[in-house]
């Protein structure tokens, strides 16, 4: 795993991800950087990623920003690849940041959880 590629979907505006690019820029690793606001993934890449973090879109979705509470003023339950769908149309929904290396990833919340991949 220590050659693998190191990815980060960064928002340069958001301070944990500052913080782990930080992290992994004093490790002396230059990580291929994807401002995922600016190139938002695909449903289908977004699966990739949760499967990455052995997680449910459920549990790497921004729930608290207005843009999920505008899915569905009603606050009916949304399916897995309804919240996906989402993500994909509204990529400021996506928890931030997420680190992948090789098949494994990380979120970086704390952004010291990126150890993991170094």
């Amino acid at each position: 795993m220590a050659t693998d590629q190191i990815t980060i979907y960064h928002n340069p505006r958001c301070s944990k991800s500052r913080q782990t690019l930080s992290i992994l820029e004093d490790a002396g690793i230059t990580p291929r950087i994807i401002e995922y606001l600016e190139n938002p993934p695909t449903a289908a890449e977004l699966q990739v990623l949760g499967n990455q973090l052995g997680l449910e879109p459920s549990e790497f979705i921004r729930s608290k920003e207005a843009a999920y509470a505008a899915l569905d003023p009603s606050g009916s339950e949304r399916s897995e690849s309804q919240l996906l769908d989402a993500m994909a149309a509204e990529p400021i929904l996506i928890e931030r940041p997420i680190v992948v290396r090789g098949d494994t990833a990380v979120l970086g919340r704390p952004p010291e959880n990126v150890h993991q991949l170094l």
